[in-house]
């Protein structure tokens, strides 16, 4: 029996008997207990932050396939978690990002296991393939904020443009040498396999490519010939509508974009992967 839980049971019958407890604190004390010392497993890369906030600091990208232990439940969106080398911080509670493994206890986690497709849907076990796309983007999500400078040196992580950052993230995370500049890339890309000219088709961690920037309006980009566009843009798809790439020092340097109803929908030329 799980005396830690029964005793916070029967407090909050008594609670709820005497009036002195709303149903907002109920769900809260129920979720911590049942979260207390249970085990999850990443199914989709979440950032470990300092704090249980979307503001907090990123300590790293905790990747798909880890097992981590649940401290204790943050409020309504966060768990407190310890790592395998014992390192604590904050993820968030969504079932998109972790599910309790058997014979655990964690609540809210236990739906759907979201996969590498752009739409989450689930995968099944943690392939080859899929293990490479997360170390892929484990190493890209280190240089989040990482000054933008165009043309930048491709031996330099001191600043990135578009091309250099996709290229470092495949030396660090696979020791794959990608070609230098965006173009390049996207041949590569091309020649690697099938490409696809709808973003909504793509894989988590497929690469990206775009033509020039000429607005924010979709109608800007309306008459464009994609097939003979040039390529200027590049970043990877993380899933979920968004990519992780570096485009300027206004937007952050390196850092994670939505996609959809932006201009890099109506930019978007086509993608895949590079694996």
């Amino acid at each position: 029996m799980n005396w830690k839980n029964t005793i916070v049971t029967a407090s909050v019958t008594a609670a709820l008997l005497m009036g002195s407890l709303t149903t907002a604190a109920l769900t809260g004390q129920v979720s911590a207990a049942a979260a207390d010392q249970s085990k999850v497993e990443v199914i989709w890369g979440v950032n470990l932050r300092t704090s249980p906030t979307s503001s907090g600091k990123v300590i790293r990208m905790v990747s798909k396939g880890e097992t981590l232990t649940v401290l204790e439940q943050s409020g309504s969106d966060w768990y407190k978690i310890k790592d395998a080398s014992n390192r604590t911080g904050y993820i968030s509670s969504s079932s998109k990002y972790t599910q309790a493994i058997s014979g655990g206890s964690t609540t809210g986690n236990t739906g759907t296991t979201s996969g590498s497709s752009g739409s989450g849907s689930s995968q099944g076990s943690t392939s080859q393939g899929s293990v490479a796309v997360e170390k892929v983007i484990a190493a890209g999500m280190k240089y989040m904020g990482t000054p933008y400078k165009y043309a930048s040196d491709r031996d330099s992580t001191a600043t990135f443009d578009c091309s250099s950052f996709v290229r470092r993230a495949f030396i660090d995370g696979l020791g794959i040498t990608l070609p230098a500049d965006s173009r390049q890339q996207g041949d590569y890309v091309k020649k690697k396999g099938t490409v696809t000219t709808n973003w909504k088709n793509l894989k988590r961690g497929d690469l990206m490519y775009f033509m020039s920037y000429k607005g924010t309006s979709a109608s800007a980009y309306s008459g464009v010939n994609k097939s003979r566009a040039t390529i200027t843009h590049t970043g990877i798809y993380l899933g979920n509508g968004k990519i992780l790439h570096t485009y300027s020092n206004a937007g952050g340097g390196v850092t994670v974009s939505d996609i959809a109803g932006k201009h890099w929908e109506s930019r978007f030329l086509f993608g895949g992967s590079a694996l």
